[in-house]
């Protein structure tokens, strides 16, 4: 029996969960937004936070285009671009050491022992702390453009207490990130852990493009670990807690004009691999 249909690979970075497909044999351009909507769909597709696209650009280059759940296409996702490594050299496109293009630039990236990825981020500037009324429970809330879409840390008291749908929905359409919206990141405050607790810090993540909580955010714990460590409530290098369980590295060089030399460690690991019907 012939099996017809698209190849994909179901992946994921930390919770974050991604529709994976080899551009070499199925082109992004095949994929308008209601098809990849459809096929991100939970109950009647296979499910997922992002769509990707991997098409080779050299000898040691991959492109990256993704897309978002609603079929939106997005310039750049931390998890996806580390999940895009570890399968990019899995699929020959590209050693274990490579550039990954984006549409909001070329990072270099590598591919790390287990099922672990690590991506140099481009520097950017400190995180700036907003005007915006903190709620109940919120201790600060600050903006941080730390790599693909933009960040809003909300730095809180207590994660577990958080409504991240609630507060993320009015957040992310917040005036002070008009046009576009941002993700908002919830981050513990280490000040305020309950005793006992120990291991990286948690987070938790409401994504735009999603618009609902995701289980990890790459770019967001960069600008979470930077904020922190900004205010002095850490250093770097740190590690996150995503809210799938998973620990997120962070590591950089504070400076008052820029952060620099940005890097985030993570997971990429092959789920599923079937046939797009």
């Amino acid at each position: 029996m012939t099996t017809t249909g698209t190849v994909f690979y179901k992946m994921t970075g930390s919770g974050n969960d991604f529709i994976m497909l080899d551009g070499r044999v199925s082109l992004a351009t095949d994929w308008p937004a209601e098809r990849i909507k459809q096929v991100c769909d939970r109950r009647f597709g296979v499910g997922a936070d992002g769509f990707l696209v991997l098409v080779p650009e050299g000898p040691a280059a991959v492109r990256m285009v993704f897309f978002n759940s609603d079929g939106s296409r997005a310039p750049m996702c931390g998890n996806a671009a580390l999940c895009s490594t570890r399968l990019s050299h899995r699929l020959g496109m590209a050693p274990s050491e490579m550039t990954l293009v984006t549409d909001s630039g070329s990072f270099p990236t590598r591919t790390l022992d287990g099922t672990q990825a690590e991506l140099n981020l481009p520097d950017f500037d400190p995180p700036k702390q907003m005007e915006i009324p903190p709620e109940q429970g919120e201790e600060s809330i600050w903006f941080a453009h730390s790599g693909g879409p933009p960040h809003a840390v909300v730095v809180v008291r207590e994660i577990d207490a958080v409504d991240v749908v609630r507060r993320g929905r009015v957040l992310r359409s917040h005036p002070a990130f008009a046009p576009l919206g941002a993700n908002i990141n919830f981050v513990q405050d280490p000040r305020t852990r309950p005793a006992g607790a120990a291991g990286p810090l948690p987070m938790r993540t409401y994504e735009r493009g999603v618009e609902d909580e995701t289980l990890a955010c790459g770019t967001g714990a960069v600008g979470c670990a930077v904020v922190l460590a900004q205010l002095g409530y850490l250093t770097l290098p740190t590690e996150l807690l995503s809210r799938g369980g998973f620990p997120l590295a962070v590591r950089a060089t504070l400076g008052k004009e820029r952060i620099r030399g940005v890097w985030l460690a993570g997971e990429g690991r092959v789920v599923a691999r079937g046939v797009l019907e």
